[in-house]
């Protein structure tokens, strides 16, 4: 293996020289070598290669062959799912047609049963409203036929209570007629009275002044009499 690879090296350092000490082609990058020489020396190389490297090469050359046996076992494989792909799409449509004719019938039914059972309950409501606005009418003539009944009770009951007023507030302004009278001949005693009682008290008063007028003539003389030596 040693040798191999010491082989090698010789080889690519040949390779590398021839190149280095090529003749250059003027106006160019290029340059001139010996073509059997390079031939001679790539063959040298090519046949001292290690083992590895030509197995390696047959793995690569196996790996492009198993890359493309499972290129087409995918190919298969995506065609076979694509297949099934379709049987199921397929097949799920069918099942959603036969959902949706189901529930579209079911639906149907569900709409004339309803529309049927909503027509009975709306003339059932119709009857029994009938029933009940002839029940209140008949309740509401009753109620006006009372009410008109204790409308003349009560206006006859207040026609005898006014009349009754009436008299009483006869009496009543009699009465007040009679008190202002009397009214009037209290306050005409009463001052009749007080004048009396002024004149009575007037009289009494001049006669304690004068009364009061001698007692005092008296007094003073009695003084004046006491004062004489």
């Amino acid at each position: 293996m040693t040798e191999v690879v010491y082989r090698l090296y010789e080889t690519v350092d040949e390779l590398s020289r021839v190149i280095e000490n090529a003749r250059s082609v003027p106006m160019s990058g290029s340059c001139m070598v010996p073509r059997d020489h390079l031939l001679d020396l790539l063959d040298d190389l090519r046949e001292n290669l290690p083992d590895e490297v030509h197995a390696a090469g047959a793995i690569v050359e196996q790996r492009t062959e198993i890359l493309e046996q499972a290129q087409a076992e995918a190919e298969q494989l995506t065609g076979r799912t694509r297949e099934e792909a379709d049987r199921l799409v397929a097949s799920a449509r069918r099942q959603r047609e036969e959902v949706l004719g189901t529930a579209r019938r079911q639906r149907d039914e569900l709409l004339a049963r309803a529309q049927a059972e909503a027509e009975a309950v709306l003339a059932q409501a119709e009857a029994e409203a009938e029933a009940l606005l002839a029940e209140a009418q008949a309740h509401h003539e009753a109620l006006l036929a009372d009410a008109q009944a204790q409308q003349a009770e009560i206006i006859a009951a207040a026609q005898v209570e006014h009349e009754r007023l009436v008299t009483e507030t006869e009496v009543y302004r009699g009465a007040v007629s009679r008190s202002d009278e009397l009214g009037a001949q209290t306050v005409a005693e009463v001052n009749r009275m007080r004048a009396e009682v002024d004149e009575y008290v007037d009289t009494r008063l001049a006669d304690f002044g004068t009364t009061l007028e001698r007692m005092l003539r008296s007094v003073e003389k009695a003084r004046e009499t006491l004062r004489e030596p």
